[in-house]
């Protein structure tokens, strides 16, 4: 049977219908967004031009700034240009873009989480060979490994889309281009594609999220044996990681570990793995790290001494 697709372009609903209410959201998301990329560039530079970046730890944050930053710009500027604009339209191709930059990233992000996670068990629980076997061939294969493991989710993602007939309507309940939105415009039977769908994204969700949880529960066992100081530190950079991980991978799972249906919640619960986390995360990684406070106040210092 040969593909029908009469669908050039999709419509995107957005938030709201309410005039008031888009302008209110468009200065929201629009600040939200500046602090995005402002806090992100930010963390990225000092890790840079700090020489943080020898610690494995630093080395994969400046990674999690950049993801952050790819992920909120796959959704947001179009997302906040939507809001001021009569017509929320965006074509076929740009959808498929779309729908692979959001599962790219967002896969990046959980794989780069997970190997965060793993850093900080090897530095608390084996602290004497630390850089043995976190060295920079390592580092840099586990980078490699998440990169690569966005890659063919995403591209999983949109073959199951793009190989659907749509012949209208072309009406997008949401205010990007996600895989079960999607589907629900195709013109044809899609529970094969929904159920390998949610067994691709939820099994990489609530897996990544039980072994995160479990990696740092044995952490937590393991400061025990750690002085009251170092107890102290730990728990301060645990602390972080495990904050980001609740706000990002709860929704997530929410959003993929159930059949191919969407609620209204939706939307609203996407702008916390889509916006949220990529805003908080420079707030959490710099208000709770000594380490990169010293580095930012170092630089500045620098600025203002060749200035003057």
């Amino acid at each position: 049977m040969e593909k029908i697709n009469n669908v050039t372009e999709f419509e995107l609903l957005g938030f709201s219908q309410n005039v008031e209410v888009q302008k209110a959201c468009f200065v929201i998301f629009f600040l939200f967004y500046a602090i995005i990329l402002l806090g992100n560039i930010l963390i990225m530079l000092t890790v840079c031009l700090g020489n943080l970046y020898r610690s494995p730890m630093y080395f994969f944050l400046n990674y999690l700034s950049l993801v952050d930053l790819c992920y909120s710009s796959v959704t947001a500027p179009k997302m906040i240009r939507d809001l001021i604009s009569e017509r929320k339209t965006i074509s076929f191709e740009g959808c498929m873009m779309q729908l692979f930059g959001v599962h790219f990233f967002g896969c990046t992000e959980i794989f780069l989480l997970t190997a965060m996670a793993y850093d900080r068990y090897v530095a608390i629980c084996k602290p004497l060979r630390y850089m043995n076997i976190m060295n920079r061939s390592v580092c840099n294969k586990m980078l490699v490994g998440t990169w690569a493991g966005g890659f063919i989710h995403s591209i999983i993602q949109v073959a199951l889309v793009v190989q659907l007939p749509f012949c209208g309507p072309s009406v997008i309940d949401h205010y990007f281009c996600d895989v079960h939105p999607v589907l629900k415009l195709a013109c044809a039977n899609t529970h094969l594609a929904g159920v390998v769908v949610t067994a691709n994204s939820g099994t990489i969700a609530l897996g990544s999220f039980l072994i995160l949880l479990f990696s740092y529960a044995v952490i937590l066992w393991s400061l025990r044996q750690q002085s009251e100081e170092g107890r102290r530190k730990a728990l301060s950079t645990c602390g972080s990681h495990i904050a980001v991980v609740i706000i990002f991978f709860g929704p997530c799972t929410f959003m993929y570990m159930r059949p191919d249906t969407t609620f209204s919640e939706d939307k609203m619960v996407a702008i916390f793995y889509t916006i949220i986390t990529p805003m908080l995360n420079p707030l959490i990684y710099t208000l709770r790290n000594a380490v990169v406070k010293n580095a930012m106040k170092r630089l500045w210092s620098r600025r203002v001494a060749l200035q003057e």
